[in-house]
């Protein structure tokens, strides 16, 4: 009997060893393109929450996470087709952390992602195009909508006093759906748009679409653009002519990078972009400098945030497939359910394991609305003594 019993204790511990698996988690960032410099950070997040229930143990009944990248460059349709391509049919990811920008989202997710039946969860596409789009119920986004962004960005203007503004947008959907957005919030507010002109991105001179916003005038200029192409093409140009010195700035443009590039001369400028505090917010930050990275980079924590939810959802499903786990989401994304925080994902799988619902809270206040994104709370910043400086959270 007890040669019986140990036997069968053998056999279920080769059964249990066989349920395991590493589960790949696909990573789709501009690593090169308008938004680099923000990628990295955006990176060690995923790697951090990937790394936090890998080594709990207690994931998929001891499964591991791998993170595998690829880079979409953020603007080109065609080369974040075939990263995402490659990561799902070679790689063999469960999930995709991804796209960054939003027309290269769109393609991919139309392209590989819905034919696949492959979850995506983007921590930084905001363009509201993508709350209409058919994704077979296998899309998310942590990051708020630009329909939201443009109406915050509006008040923000208002409130500095700031009644004509010139705007320009990097001519995607991004840009145009974030500049539409603001203008109908900011006009409706009693403000004027003197002018709303595309610019596109990789050129080395921009005196002309400078030359033209400046004709048309304004109080301030707002550059709906990237960090590390055509919005600080814009910028530079405005400061070099003295066409504008006082620039509103939205998600894509508020990144140190931006503080690097001008330093002091921003002085009188503003902005805003997706974040969130509390709790939640400052257990984060503290994870992330002991990481060696920066949490209040733009979209960092929304990446912690996507990549736990997949997770969290696999385990939710107790399964890794896409086509299981994504109706899971919304579920441990949104109460009722015991809060789970950054730091806490460990806490997360064993109440999942033992049916417990969970209410994923993580570093952005995550609060999903149909269909599948977050309603968003905003951090105000200026540039004040030349660097980036938080003014208060909306």
């Amino acid at each position: 009997m007890k040669k019986l019993l140990l036997a069968s204790a053998a056999c279920v511990m080769v059964a249990g060893a066989a349920s395991a698996e590493d589960v790949k988690i696909g990573v789709s960032f501009g690593f090169t393109g308008p938004l680099e410099s923000m990628s990295p950070n955006m990176l060690k997040s995923v790697e951090l929450a990937a790394k936090e229930v890998s080594d709990s143990g207690k994931f998929l009944d001891g499964s591991t996470v791998s993170v595998v990248q690829g880079d979409s460059t953020c603007t080109d349709a065609a080369a974040a087709v075939a990263t995402v391509e490659r990561l799902v049919t070679a790689e063999g990811v469960k999930g995709i952390i991804g796209g960054m920008c939003s027309g290269e989202t769109i393609a991919s997710l139309e392209k590989v992602g819905v034919p696949n039946g492959m979850v995506m969860i983007s921590p930084s596409a905001t363009s509201p195009a993508l709350t209409g789009i058919a994704d077979q119920g296998l899309f998310f986004r942590t990051s708020p909508s630009d329909a939201r962004q443009g109406d915050v960005m509006a008040d923000i203007t208002l409130e500095h006093d700031i009644k004509t503004v010139a705007v320009t947008y990097t001519n995607n959907d991004y840009g145009k759906g974030l500049a539409d957005a603001f203008v109908q919030a900011y006009e409706a507010k009693g403000g004027k748009v003197t002018m709303n002109a595309a610019h596109d991105d990789g050129k080395a001179d921009y005196s002309a679409e400078v030359a033209a916003l400046a004709s048309a005038g304004g109080d301030a200029l707002v550059v709906a653009g990237y960090v590390d192409q055509g919005g600080s093409g814009i910028v530079q140009g405005s400061l070099d002519s003295g066409a504008f010195s006082t620039f509103v700035f939205p998600d894509g443009m508020v990144a140190q990078a931006l503080v690097e590039r001008f330093g002091n001369q921003l002085e009188t400028s503003f902005g805003q972009n997706p974040s969130a505090d509390g709790q939640g917010h400052d257990t984060f930050n503290e994870m992330a400098t002991a990481g060696g990275f920066d949490a209040t980079s733009a979209f960092a924590g929304e990446s912690y945030d996507a990549t736990a939810l997949i997770l969290l959802a696999m385990q939710s499903a107790k399964s890794s497939d896409p086509k299981v786990y994504k109706d899971k989401v919304m579920e441990i994304a949104n109460a009722p359910g015991e809060k789970i925080y950054p730091g806490e994902l460990a806490k997360g799988l064993e109440l999942l394991a033992a049916g417990t619902d969970i209410d994923y809270v993580g570093a952005t206040a995550v609060e999903m609305l149909e269909p599948g994104e977050t309603a968003g709370t905003y951090r105000e910043v200026d540039f004040k003594g030349g660097t980036l400086n938080v003014v208060k959270f909306r």
